[in-house]
Order: structure tokens, then sequence, then C-alpha cells
């Protein structure tokens, strides 16, 4: 058995094929953007997430290529994408010889990551859900033409910024986004995203912190 690397594993040709079909899928049925920016953020947060509260480098690295991994499920199928997902992570786990121990925790993030089915079980299921469920930003919206857009295309497309941070002493987990209001509504995202945002508050209570929402300034959640 070996350990594996999120430095390895991002160069994978195979992965990024999977990641590259899967948003090609999506955007053919007209979601936001699942590409490799999307895949690769939720990676990079959800490794920051683990190391600000302290964990080992080596979880650290297993959360983030989990979150790497997290939706190629959406080249098989949208629905139950984080089930179908975690069934080909383990194939290609397995196939790069990874340690089980190491499979195991990060199929059960990849399998867990979707508000349909899953919730936080554990610190890296947790962190792949706070990143990815936290990544809302305007250039994750393809639709070119405003007056169609959806109701995830207006919250994305609205959200001007959004931070995530983490305080240590107080143990909270805050997202902070700055909308235009103009566009959606504190209201409309609070409505579209409350079992995002519940999902969120499990995941942080997982790590042992408080989760929080702010939009322009006011608390959500």
């Amino acid at each position: 058995m070996s350990k594996i690397s999120y430095d390895k594993v991002i160069k994978n040709k195979e992965l990024l094929t999977y990641i590259r079909q899967g948003n090609d899928v999506l955007g053919a049925l007209g979601y936001t953007d699942h590409s490799i920016a999307h895949v690769s953020k939720v990676a990079e947060t959800a490794g920051r997430i683990l190391k600000k509260l302290g964990y080992d480098d080596h979880l650290i690295e297993l959360a983030k290529i989990a979150g790497l991994m997290h939706d190629i499920g959406n080249c098989v199928n949208r629905t139950d994408h984080s089930h179908s997902g975690a069934l080909m992570a383990f194939y290609l786990l397995q196939k790069w010889n990874a340690d089980p121990e190491d499979i195991a925790i990060i199929i059960t993030a990849i399998g867990q990551h979707d508000e349909a089915t899953g919730t936080a079980v554990d610190p890296v299921s947790a962190a792949v859900i706070l990143a990815d469920k936290c990544d809302v930003r305007r250039n994750r919206v393809r639709n070119p033409v405003i007056n169609t857009f959806d109701k995830h295309d207006k919250v994305n497309y609205a959200a001007e910024s959004s931070k995530l941070t983490i305080d240590t002493e107080k143990k909270t987990i805050i997202l902070d986004i700055k909308l235009d209001e103009s566009i959606c509504t504190i209201m409309d995202y609070f409505e579209i995203f409350l079992q995002r945002m519940i999902m969120c508050k499990r995941a942080g209570e997982v790590l042992g912190l408080q989760f929080k929402a702010k939009a322009n300034g006011h608390k959500i959640c």
C-alpha cells in the first residue's frame, strides 16, 4: 500500500477526464460550474479548514483529495452523484494502491457530501461539506442571459464576494457573503440554501464549531 498525495492526484489524467465530463454534463443540464476550478477550490478550502483546526498533515491531505474527487459522479448522472462518485473513487483509489483506511475516509466524505442524502460524520466529511456548500460566487454561473436565470444562477450571480473564516477562540466558522440584492435578496438566498446551511451547521458541530452565515452584514443563521 502507498500514501497518496494531493499533488499527484490533481495531475491524474483519468480523474481530470471524469471531472471535465461531469462538468460538461451539468452544463448541458443548465447547472452552474462544477469544473476543476470548483473542485480544486473545495479541496484547498477543506484542507485549510482542517489545518486551521490543528489536524495532522495526513488527514488534511485526505480532505483535499476528497474535495478534489467529490463531484466525479456527475459524469454518470446528477441524481445520486455522491454515491456513484464514491464508488468511482473507490475504484480509482484501489487502482492507485492507496491504503484501505485512507480510501474509507475519502469515499465516506464523497458519499456524504450531497444535502439530499448526506451529513457530516467525521472531520474530513465535515470539511468537504463546508467547503462545497460555501463555494458561492458569480463566476460559477454559465448562463449568459440574466432574465433566464434559475434560482441557483441568481444566488451565485448575486454573490459579489464570499469568504469563509474560522475563529478558533470563539469556536465559530462564518460564511460572509456580499449580495447584490437587485438580483437576489437575502431572504431569497436563505430560502434557496436553507438545507445547505443546515448541513453546514451539522458539519460545524462535528468540528466543534458553531456555523454562522452573514449576508451584507446581516446575520442569516
